[in-house]
């Protein structure tokens, strides 16, 4: 066999190992949908069929790709992994809206599609009004969505898009790994390491929900969606409904848990390598968090609106849930004022930190930034000196900074792309832009009346809300690990 022949059958064999692992996706998603079952049978609502008809639908897709795509090759070369990235989230999406629109909610497939897709992406903007009164199915489903999502984007971020290269994210490639071995370096290590982590957050999570005075079933969602940083919630008004401090500060310490690197969780726990709190994006991120609140706890104090401590537990969970891009509101702070608007629109920006369940443009790149600027500046005063970069005990090397900087220019590009095509919908200034960042942030609610802690999506027309969730998957995948399939040279042999 020549060299053409050598390659054409190299590229036969990824195509058919990126259907095996979407087939398999599939059918995994299949089963979960057979859990809301046990909820819709416990309640007696009649939605039971919805999931029953989207399991047997998606098992059927799943079975059909894996059976057709059996290949001795079970190697992703570097183009396939760009594809089963970008399509098998893309296709547990499109799959996942299914219980939406069989369901008694009566969706369209667009809203479907939008609400899954948010979900999967822990991103938490909704279209869905009424929650009080939804089945519980439902509202389990969307809490599982958040839940799967929320670890699938740990697992990638940790041994996906570090092989990648994307975004600087080379920089928390593990010790084992080099670029002649597999996407996943010891993968059953890995995801059993990491799973078990989060299955813990998640239970201690909920327990102390039900301790504060949660009913089982809230406490169990609102859980998936806290250590998810989702934000999805059972209630229209979200954690408003719950007047409880206690269970407002349990969710701050919880959504900073899930906003930081799970792998650093199980490497802190086993005493081997780094420490959470040796890392240096986990003690800038907790001191931002912190001064921040404070300020706007002192802040609103000092307008006369509330006293300290209840000022520091408003300010506290929502500033820790808009930068840990979880969404949950418990007030509208778009009413105190245009410098509380600018602040949260500021922090929709930033993010947690990386190997999270946080969106954002995540810690690391800010202090990447930040040292960059650092060194300019030393550079300018000693132009003979040569500068070191380093971050925490690594030295950072040029390409790293160059492949933050370009993450950073793509993503505020894609931002006001994104944005300029929703205000071609006819969306007003502070609604395009802020959904524009929210869906690219994964954070969840915007700002305005429509769109904002208050609002929902419910209202936007059908293109802005396609539109929003192509920019939800791309700024889950990191921007580039998408964008490169768009490119001419992606496609050529």
């Amino acid at each position: 066999m020549d060299g053409s022949g050598v390659k054409a059958k190299e590229t036969t064999d990824s195509t058919k190992v990126v259907g095996l692992v979407i087939g398999a996706l599939l059918v995994t998603l299949s089963v979960l949908m057979l859990v809301p079952i046990l909820a819709e049978i416990v309640a007696r609502t009649g939605d039971w069929e919805a999931f029953l008809f989207s399991a047997v639908i998606t098992a059927f897709v799943g079975g059909v790709l894996m059976l057709s795509n059996q290949t001795e090759s079970r190697d992703l070369n570097h183009r396939a992994t760009f594809m089963v990235t970008s399509l098998g989230w893309l296709t547990v999406s499109a799959f996942s809206a299914l219980p939406f629109v069989f369901s008694l909610v009566d969706m369209n497939y667009t809203d479907a599609f939008f609400e899954a897709v948010s979900g999967v992406t822990t991103t938490g903007s909704t279209v869905m009004i009424g929650l009080d009164r939804t089945p519980p199915g439902l509202l389990l489903w969307r809490s599982l969505l958040q839940w799967m999502g929320g670890v699938g984007i740990i697992l990638t971020a940790v041994a996906i898009l570090p092989f990648l290269r994307v975004g600087g994210m080379q920089l928390f490639r593990t010790e084992s790994s080099d670029r002649s071995e597999k996407v996943l370096p010891r993968p059953g290590q890995i995801a059993v390491a990491i799973g078990e982590v989060y299955l813990l957050l998640t239970l201690l999570c909920a327990l102390a929900y039900i301790v504060g005075g949660m009913s089982p079933f809230d406490a169990m969602n609102h859980a998936m969606s806290t250590i998810s940083t989702g934000g999805y919630s059972t209630h229209d008004t979200s954690f408003g409904y719950f007047d409880n401090a206690f269970i407002h500060w349990t969710a701050v310490v919880f959504m900073i848990s899930g906003a930081l690197p799970l792998a650093l969780y199980v490497q802190t726990l086993r005493g081997v390598g780094e420490t959470l709190w040796d890392d240096p994006q986990v003690r800038s991120f907790v001191a931002m968090l912190a001064g921040v609140s404070v300020v706007m706890a002192l802040w609103l104090a000092a307008r006369g609106d509330y006293g300290f401590f209840e000022a520091l537990t408003l300010t506290a969970f929502n500033v820790t849930s808009i930068v840990t891009t979880t969404g949950f509101a418990s007030t509208d702070y778009t009413l105190w004022g245009p410098f509380a608007i600018m602040a949260f629109f500021i922090l929709m920006f930033l993010g947690g930190c990386t190997g999270s369940t946080s969106g954002g443009m995540k810690m690391f790149r800010l202090q990447i930034l930040g040292i960059l600027f650092k060194s300019q500046i030393r550079q300018t005063l000693y132009p003979h000196v040569a500068q070191t970069l380093r971050y925490g005990e690594r030295t950072v090397n040029r390409e790293i900074v160059f492949s933050v900087a370009l993450f950073v220019f793509v993503y505020l590009a894609s931002i006001l792309v994104v944005a300029l095509a929703l205000a071609a919908f006819g969306l007003d200034l502070v609604t395009a832009l802020s959904s524009a960042v929210t869906a690219m942030a994964n954070v969840g609610p915007g700002l305005g009346h429509e769109v904002g802690p208050s609002g929902n999506f419910a209202n936007i027309p059908d293109g802005p809300k396609l539109i929003l969730a192509f920019a939800m998957l791309l700024g889950r995948l990191e921007l580039l690990t998408v964008l490169v399939m768009f490119s001419k040279d992606y496609w050529a042999r």
